[in-house]
């Protein structure tokens, strides 16, 4: 079966970086864009960062631009998402999850979800 197992999530103070991973298995990953999103207590879930299938396109919340990069291997069929400059309000549960309608679906367009990796920043 389709798993997505996110890795690399962790306590951080703001300013430092994180680096997450995602590998997934069970799919052919390099026919499906890739997505990171993030939900907080409270808050809905957030579009991060997409990737197309080969790479080429990406999209980035306004919210992470220009602090966080997404990233691929589809020869070790994972997803990256380096992190810098974190702020306590990047706080979350990161989620990755696949899609095969490209680099611009939202949340309802995705097939397959991570279980997340917990992401918490400290002022």
């Amino acid at each position: 079966q389709v798993q997505l197992v996110e890795s690399g999530g962790g306590l951080v103070q703001a300013g430092d970086s994180l680096s997450l991973s995602c590998a997934a298995s069970g799919l052919a990953f390099s026919t499906y864009a890739m997505g990171w999103f993030r939900q907080a207590p409270g808050k809905e879930r957030e579009r991060v960062a997409a990737i197309s299938w080969s790479g080429v396109s990406t999209y980035y919340a306004d919210s992470v631009k220009g602090r966080f990069t997404i990233s691929r291997d589809n020869a070790k069929k994972t997803v990256y998402l380096q992190m810098n400059s974190l702020k306590p309000e990047d706080t979350a549960v990161y989620y990755c999850a696949a899609n095969t309608w490209g680099v611009t679906a939202k949340s309802g367009r995705y097939d397959y979800w991570g279980q997340g990796t917990q992401v918490t920043v400290s002022s």
